[in-house]
């Protein structure tokens, strides 16, 4: 057992809206992220998604409202919604996620991460 800077980790990247695990646990991954501007709409159809904002504000957007996250915050979005993450300015951000999860869902995209790099 390792304990984990994450000051450190988020100073390993600077490109935007393509996570990176950091440890495992459960059959999850926990994931840092640096994201700014529009991601994609999106849901995941069998998969509830943590999204907690470590520096910055993300807002969230879903079919019928936003929800914006200052730092210290998160949200949990349920399976099957669908939600849009965006950023005015650059976010750091820690996901929670299960294993097999692609962070677009089913939305193929140029932003699509299919391997994720672990740090």
């Amino acid at each position: 057992m390792k304990k984990i800077n994450l000051k450190q980790k988020f100073k390993l990247f600077n490109d935007h809206w393509n996570p990176k695990i950091i440890t495992e646990l459960n059959g999850q991954n926990v994931k840092l992220a640096k994201v700014k501007g529009d991601f994609v709409w999106h849901n995941h159809e069998t998969e509830d998604e943590l999204f907690f904002v470590y520096k910055g504000t993300l807002t969230i957007e879903f079919r019928d409202k936003e929800v914006k996250l200052n730092e210290g915050e998160m949200i949990v979005v349920q399976k099957g919604v669908d939600h849009k993450p965006r950023a005015e300015k650059e976010v750091w951000l820690i996901l929670f996620e299960p294993k097999n999860i692609l962070h677009t869902g089913g939305v193929k995209s140029k932003l699509t991460v299919e391997n994720y790099k672990k740090i």
